[in-house]
């Protein structure tokens, strides 16, 4: 009975940080002409949001981002990523990876074959657009540690 008590518990303890690890959370700081704003998003699970964490928890990244089409801030990577491309038609608030090496922050629409890496939190099109400006800025990834958006 201890033994099985054991093994149950071990499953148990692998579940809760699995399910941990599954909703896994960054903080975004986007730093603009307007001022220092502070977002929360939620990483998708898939290899290339989780080898994304295992950078962050290392060290923040910082990505001097411009303004792309006018749907998205596009910025390069310190490193290459995994890559999980598929066919997704993005939303304001989407966190991207294209080719491995760039990070874009969607404010509006557009479909490709992409990596997503997250997801900005409760967040409308008009408040992300009015945060990222019109010109670059540059952008903290780094691991939520407490506080909301």
């Amino acid at each position: 009975m201890k033994r099985l008590c054991s093994v149950f518990f071990c499953i148990l303890i692998s579940v809760l940080v699995f399910a941990k690890d599954k909703d896994m959370k960054i903080k975004i700081n986007i730093t603009s002409d307007s001022g220092n704003h502070t977002l929360t998003a939620t990483l998708a699970d898939n290899s290339s949001a989780k080898a994304f964490y295992e950078e962050l928890k290392k060290n923040p990244i910082t990505v001097k981002m411009h303004d792309y089409g006018s749907f998205e801030k596009v910025g390069t990577l310190p490193k290459s990523f995994p890559r999980n491309d598929t066919q997704i038609t993005t939303k304001a608030g989407d966190i991207i990876l294209y080719q491995g090496n760039q990070i874009t922050i969607y404010y509006d629409t557009n479909s490709w074959n992409f990596t997503r890496l997250g997801k900005v939190d409760g967040i409308t099109q008009n408040e992300l657009k009015s945060i990222l400006g019109k010109g670059d800025v540059t952008a903290v990834f780094e691991i939520k540690t407490g506080g909301t958006k």
